[in-house]
C-alpha cells in the first residue's frame, strides 16, 4: 500500500514539475533569441526610432556624440555629402514652418562668408526655432552662385550693398545722431561697425514689416546656444521672455580650438571657454593667467556677448552688441545659462584673412586706427610681417590647446567646457542631405533676378582691391562734406550713452575693484 500511494504522488507531480521546467525556459529562449536578433540588426526598437519625444535632444548630456568619423584628410566639399537620414528631428529639409512659430524670431547679419559657413549657420537657427533671416551681403556672399541658393531658402531675404542701398543709408538719421558718432570716418573695423549699426537699422523696418516678433544680430561665426530649454529652442528660450523685458542679453563664449588643421568650426570644435558672466568671480579671477594664456585678455576677441531686441516702437541698433530705443531706457535682463558661441580665429587662415581685408600698416601705432581689441591688433600684425613657419608657430601657441594637463584643469573649474549640440545638429544636418538638396535645387532654377545680380556685380562696391566692405567714410552724412562733418562731430554732446563697442572682459586689474 505504501509503495502504490509513493507511486501516485510521484504521478501527480510530474506535470507540476514540467510545467515549471516550461515557464522558466520559455522566457530564457525568447530573451536569448531576441538578443541574437537585436545584435545582428534583426529587429530595431519601434519606440527609439520614431519617438524622439522621450529621448533627450542631441548634445544635452555631457558625454561627446557619437558620430561618423570623418578623416580630417577628406578633401570633398564640406555641403556636398549625402546620406541616408539620421536626424531623429529632420522633417521637412527647407524647415518651411515660419507662419505657426511664436514668437517669430529674425537673425540679421552683415556677412562675405560663402555657402560652407552660411549654410549650416542658417538651417542650425532654423531648428533651434528661427524663421526669418536678412542677410546684407558682400564679397563671395553676393556672388550669384551663392545668391542663387540662398534665395531659395524659405525666410532669407538677401539684401545686396548697390549704389541705391548706399544712398538710403546716407540718409539714415544715424548720421545725425552722437551716439555713434565716435565710429565715423575710420577704417577697417570701426568702418565695419558702421555699416553693421546702418543695416541693423534697416533690418529693424524690414523685419517689422515680416512680422517678426524678436531680432538679433549675429555674424556667421556665432550660434545661438539656447541651453536652459528642455527643447534646446531659441524659440522656447524668448517665449519665456516677461512682456516688460525689452532686450535679452546673451553673453557669449568662445571658441577654444584643440587643432591647427580645422576646416568645419562649427562640427569640428566642441570646446569653449566660458564668459566671465557665467563663472563666480573668485573662479575666473583665480584662474585668469593661466586661461589667459599670454594672450592680451581673456578672450582672445570680444567678451561682451550679443543681445535680442523684442521689436516695437522708437527701437534702434546700438552699435553690433546692443540696441536701444530712441524714447526709451530698455528693460533688460541677461540670462544665466543660454549663451553666443563664438568661432574665433578656429582656422589658421582666419589671420590672412583678417590681414587681406584691412589696408592699414603693420605697425602699433597704425593698427590702433583700425582694429578695438589689443588680440586682432598683435594677429594683424604677425600677419602682415611673419613668415607662413613662424604665423603657424604663433597660431600654435596663442589659439591652439594643446597642454592636456591645462585643459583638464581648466575643465575641472568650470572655465572650459564641452558643448555638442551644434555639432550633433549640423552634422546630421548634412548627413541627412540638407544641404546638397538645397544647391541641386538652386542648381536646377533659373532665377529670374540673374541680370540684376551681372548690375550688381558690375556696381557692387565690395569690388576693391584691398577691402571687401564700403567705406563708410565715402558716405556723406545727409549730403554734407566730410570736412563739415568732422566739425559737427567735434562739438557733440556727450552727456548721451555711446554705442557699445566689441568689448574684453575683466582684466585681472579689475579683481579687487570687482570682488570687493
Amino acid at each position: 500500500m505504501a509503495g502504490a500511494h509513493s507511486l501516485r504522488h510521484h504521478n501527480q507531480q510530474q506535470p507540476s514539475s514540467r510545467l515549471l521546467l516550461l515557464l522558466t525556459v520559455l522566457p530564457l529562449t525568447l530573451a536569448a533569441l531576441a538578443f541574437l536578433l537585436q545584435w545582428r540588426g534583426g529587429v530595431t526598437d519601434p519606440l527609439t526610432r520614431w519617438s524622439p519625444d522621450h529621448d533627450q535632444f542631441p548634445g544635452m548630456s555631457g558625454s561627446p556624440p557619437s558620430l561618423r568619423h570623418r578623416s580630417h584628410g577628406d578633401c570633398s566639399h564640406p555641403l556636398a555629402q549625402s546620406h541616408n537620414p539620421s536626424f531623429p528631428y529632420f522633417r521637412d529639409w527647407a524647415f518651411d514652418y515660419s507662419s505657426h512659430l511664436s514668437p517669430k524670431i529674425c537673425i540679421t547679419t552683415s556677412t562675405s562668408a560663402g555657402l560652407e559657413q552660411t549654410l549650416p549657420w542658417i538651417f542650425y537657427h532654423k531648428v533651434i526655432g528661427v524663421s526669418n533671416f536678412l542677410l546684407f551681403v558682400e564679397g563671395k556672399a553676393a556672388s550669384p552662385n551663392v545668391t542663387r541658393v540662398l534665395e531659395t531658402i524659405p525666410g532669407v531675404k538677401v539684401i545686396f550693398r548697390t549704389k541705391e542701398l548706399e544712398e538710403q543709408q546716407a540718409k539714415s538719421r544715424i548720421w545725425n545722431e552722437t551716439w555713434l558718432a565716435t565710429f565715423f570716418y575710420k577704417p577697417c573695423n570701426y568702418e565695419l561697425f558702421v555699416k553693421q549699426s546702418l543695416n541693423m537699422e534697416m533690418a529693424i523696418v524690414m523685419a517689422r514689416e515680416s512680422g517678426m516678433d524678436w531680432i538679433i544680430h549675429l555674424d556667421t561665426d556665432e550660434l545661438m546656444h539656447a541651453a536652459g530649454t528642455q527643447e534646446y529652442s531659441l524659440r522656447q528660450l524668448l517665449a519665456d521672455v516677461p512682456g516688460n523685458v525689452d532686450m535679452v542679453i546673451f553673453p557669449n563664449y568662445e571658441s577654444s580650438v584643440e587643432r591647427d588643421d580645422i576646416k568645419e568650426p562649427f562640427s569640428e570644435v566642441s570646446m569653449f571657454k566660458k564668459n566671465y558672466d557665467h563663472l563666480p568671480k573668485d573662479v575666473y579671477f583665480g584662474n585668469y593667467k593661466e586661461a589667459t594664456r599670454g594672450n592680451p585678455n581673456y578672450f582672445l576677441t570680444y567678451g561682451n556677448g550679443k543681445s535680442a531686441a523684442r521689436i516695437q516702437d522708437h527701437l534702434r541698433p546700438n552699435g553690433a552688441h546692443r540696441w536701444h530705443n530712441y524714447m526709451k531706457t530698455p528693460n533688460e535682463i541677461k540670462l544665466e545659462e543660454a549663451a553666443v558661441l563664438h568661432y574665433t580665429y578656429t582656422k589658421f587662415s582666419d589671420l590672412t584673412s583678417r590681414r587681406d581685408r584691412c589696408g592699414c600698416k603693420p605697425t602699433k601705432e597704425d593698427v590702433k586706427r583700425c582694429f578695438m581689441l589689443d588680440f586682432d591688433r598683435s594677429a594683424f600684425i604677425i600677419a602682415s610681417t611673419a613668415t607662413e613657419e613662424e604665423m603657424l608657430q604663433w597660431y600654435r601657441e596663442r589659439i591652439v590647446w594643446t597642454d592636456k594637463a591645462l585643459k583638464m584643469k581648466l575643465m575641472r573649474k568650470g572655465i572650459l567646457t564641452r558643448i555638442y549640440a551644434p555639432m550633433i545638429i549640423i552634422q546630421s544636418l548634412r548627413e541627412s542631405g540638407a544641404f546638397s538638396s538645397l544647391i541641386a535645387k538652386a542648381a536646377q532654377t533659373k532665377l529670374s533676378k540673374d541680370n540684376f545680380l551681372r548690375s550688381v556685380e558690375s556696381s557692387n562696391s565690395t569690388r576693391n582691391s584691398r577691402s571687401e566692405m564700403v567705406s563708410s567714410r565715402k558716405i556723406d552724412a545727409g549730403g554734407l562734406s566730410q570736412a563739415t562733418a568732422r566739425r559737427i562731430l567735434e562739438v557733440i554732446d556727450d552727456s548721451l550713452p555711446l554705442a557699445v563697442p566689441p568689448l574684453s572682459p575683466p582684466t585681472h586689474d579689475h579683481a579687487d575693484l570687482i570682488i570687493s
